[in-house]
C-alpha cells in the first residue's frame, strides 16, 4: 500500500515559508523552537529569554505555592517607572512650585489625577508585595544554600523599595509630607557610626528645605531606580542559575524509604 503524503494546511505552509525566509534566519539563528535542542538554543541566545531557566519544576510554578509575588512586584516596578516618567513632565522640585504642580496634575492635566493615583497606589502595593514575597521565601526555606546569595540581594531590594517609598513621600511638598519627613529624618542621627553623616546627606542642611527636596528627588527618580533595576537583574540571573523558582521541599528520607518498602511488599503477604 502506498502512503499518500499528508496535505499541509495553509497556516502550516505560511509558517514554513516564514521560518525558512532570510528575515527569520537573520533574527533567530537556531531554527524554529520545535525541538528541545532548538528551544534551549533560542533561550540561551536571547537576552530576554536568557533570564529564565531552560527547565522549571512544575511544583515550583504553582500559584498556590508562590502566589506570583515576585512577578507582581516586578510588574508594579514597571508601572511605577512608566507613570513616574509621565509625572516628571509636570513636576518641578522647587518648594515654591512643587505643591502647585501637584494641584495642577489633579485638576488641569489630562489624566493627571489618574496617573498620579496609579503611581501612589502602585508604590503602596509594591511595598506590600515585596514584603509578602520575602515572607513566602523565608517560610518555604528558599533562602538556604545554594540560594543564600540571592536572599541577600532580595533583602537589598526590600530596602531599596522602602527608600523609594520614603523619598517619594516628600515630593508633594504639603504639610503632611514635610512633617513626616522631618520626623523620619530625626532617626538618622541614631544610625551606628555614621549617624551625623547620614543626617547631613539626607537633609543637606539643618532642616527640611530646598536641599532636602532636591536630594530626595534625585534619589527617587535616578539613584534608587537604577539600583533597583541592577539588583533585579542580578536577582533574576541568580534565580536562573539556581534552577528557577524554589519548589516545595522534598519529602523526608524516611517517608521515601517507607513508600519504597510498601511497593516491594507483595499483596498476599499483607
Amino acid at each position: 500500500m502506498s502512503s499518500t503524503p499528508k496535505k499541509q494546511s495553509l497556516l502550516d505552509m505560511a509558517t514554513q515559508k516564514i521560518v525558512e525566509s532570510q528575515l527569520w534566519r537573520s533574527i533567530f539563528r537556531h531554527g524554529y523552537p520545535d525541538t528541545p535542542l532548538n528551544q534551549s538554543l533560542v533561550m540561551m541566545g536571547n537576552v530576554f529569554l536568557h533570564l529564565h531557566p531552560v527547565k522549571v519544576s512544575r511544583q515550583a510554578m504553582k500559584i498556590t505555592y508562590t502566589w506570583c509575588m515576585g512577578g507582581i512586584s516586578f510588574f508594579l516596578f514597571l508601572l511605577l517607572t512608566i507613570t513616574g516618567v509621565f509625572l516628571m513632565f509636570y513636576y518641578v522640585p522647587h518648594p515654591d512650585v512643587a505643591y502647585q504642580n501637584i494641584n495642577q496634575l489633579n485638576s488641569v492635566v489630562a489624566f493627571g489625577n489618574l496617573v498620579r493615583n496609579m503611581h501612589r497606589w502602585s508604590a503602596h502595593l509594591m511595598v506590600v508585595s515585596v514584603t509578602l514575597h520575602m515572607i513566602r521565601v523565608f517560610y518555604h526555606g528558599a533562602y538556604k544554600p545554594p540560594r543564600e546569595f540571592n536572599w541577600v540581594v532580595g533583602v537589598l531590594l526590600f530596602f531599596v523599595t522602602l527608600f523609594l517609598s520614603f523619598t517619594g513621600y516628600l515630593l508633594p511638598w504639603d504639610q503632611i509630607a514635610i512633617w513626616a519627613i522631618t520626623v523620619g529624618t530625626t532617626l538618622a542621627p541614631y544610625t551606628p557610626l555614621l549617624g551625623d553623616t547620614v543626617y547631613k546627606v539626607l537633609l543637606g542642611g539643618s532642616a527640611v528645605g530646598q536641599e532636602t527636596l532636591i536630594r530626595f528627588y534625585v534619589g527617587h527618580v535616578i539613584l534608587l531606580p537604577l539600583a533597583g533595576a541592577l539588583l533585579m537583574a542580578v536577582h533574576f540571573w541568580r534565580i536562573r542559575k539556581d534552577g528557577g523558582a524554589a519548589g516545595p521541599p522534598p519529602a523526608p528520607s524516611r517517608s521515601i524509604k517507607a513508600g519504597a518498602e510498601k511497593e516491594r511488599i507483595p499483596t498476599g503477604v499483607r
